[in-house]
């Protein structure tokens, strides 16, 4: 995934582990969830809410010094929601050359108004004008 700039980087520490020494994966989903609403904000301003976390599938452990990069996707844009793809590769504090492919996950967010109800993720001027500029 060196081809691609990630979302987010972090590097976690011992405050991240669960009982078996390695990094909890609550922890990996809270930076999942986190840079997937990176991804969101280059389509839209409007707030959004995450309404689902699909296929998360946790592929190796992720250790205490590892630096953690999130590489993000927008797989689909509907009406009031937006589909991300969050590829999660950790580069291994022992051995720095090695770079593992640790989770990947896709995340749903939808677009909610004040009231926490469902809106257009565009304004639909926006959609009018980019059917004028590409029809």
């Amino acid at each position: 995934m060196a081809d691609r700039d990630p979302a987010i980087r972090v590097i976690l520490l011992p405050r991240d582990t669960n009982e078996h020494g390695t990094i909890f994966g609550g922890v990996i989903l809270s930076q999942i969830d986190l840079a997937g609403a990176m991804e969101i904000r280059k389509v839209s301003s409007k707030r959004f809410v995450t309404v689902a976390m699909k296929e998360v599938v946790f592929k190796e452990p992720v250790f205490v010094g590892d630096i953690v990069s999130f590489y993000t996707r927008t797989e689909r844009i509907g009406t009031t929601s937006i589909t991300v793809r969050v590829d999660v590769e950790a580069q291994r504090r022992r051995e720095p050359e090695q770079f593992v492919k640790v989770t990947e996950a896709v995340v749903v967010y939808v677009a909610v108004d004040d009231k926490g109800r469902p809106v257009p993720v565009r304004d639909p001027k926006h959609t009018l004008r980019r059917r004028k500029t590409t029809g």
